[in-house]
């Protein structure tokens, strides 16, 4: 996996943000802002562009500079969350980069996420869609699973951990405030996640 590899997966996570963009801003409408659609498209833009106009030489820098660029441009909490994951992934990958390389620096990812969100799973948020991807990614690496099935099954398991999400009640972030009317609603978070996951899928496989 090279740094190729790493902006075509911000790029399909881009494509797959964009065709989702109304659905994710509807999930929004329902407990939050309904604005994550929208702004999660315009921060997936502007690293595009950033990827673009400086391509990074390593996958460590892809990452750094996507995640700097998601704190920067996209509003509310989404920024700051989704870039503390992949700026601690770009710290903490190695190179070459293995599976078991990935999977770490993944790991510590959703850590880095789970401390600035104070969240945890079941929590209702973008972390029941990551956590169990993660999960998935190093079940993959003990059980000396492909790379092309390792990362379908973390792209289903972060799928399934955002569907999970919808008979929850909300613990953290605006929607905690509905209390029980939060039950019955996708999260948005954990939908995008778990379009990041597919967009990395897709790009490995």
């Amino acid at each position: 996996m090279n740094a190729d590899v790493f902006v075509a997966w911000f790029e399909e996570a881009a494509r797959l943000v964009r065709r989702d963009r109304e659905r994710l801003t509807q999930l929004d409408a329902a407990i939050g802002d309904a604005d994550h659609g929208t702004n999660l498209d315009r921060g997936l833009t502007e690293v595009r562009a950033a990827l673009a106009g400086s391509p990074p030489e390593t996958p460590a820098q892809v990452l750094a500079l996507a995640g700097a660029t998601l704190i920067r441009r996209i509003g509310g909490a989404s920024g700051p969350l989704y870039g503390s994951v992949f700026r601690q992934m770009g710290k903490s990958l190695e190179s070459p980069v293995t599976l078991a390389g990935f999977a770490a620096a993944f790991e510590s990812g959703v850590v880095a996420l789970e401390r600035l969100g104070k969240a945890a799973l079941g929590d209702k948020t973008m972390v029941d869609a990551l956590a169990p991807a993660s999960r998935a990614l190093a079940l993959a690496v003990r059980d000396g699973v492909g790379v092309r099935e390792a990362f379908e099954q973390a792209a289903k398991a972060a799928e399934e951990g955002a569907k999970a999400t919808i008979p929850m009640q909300a613990r953290k972030g605006r929607a905690s405030y509905l209390g029980e009317r939060s039950i019955g609603h996708e999260d948005p978070g954990a939908a995008s996640a778990a379009l990041f996951m597919a967009a990395l899928a897709a790009v490995v496989t």
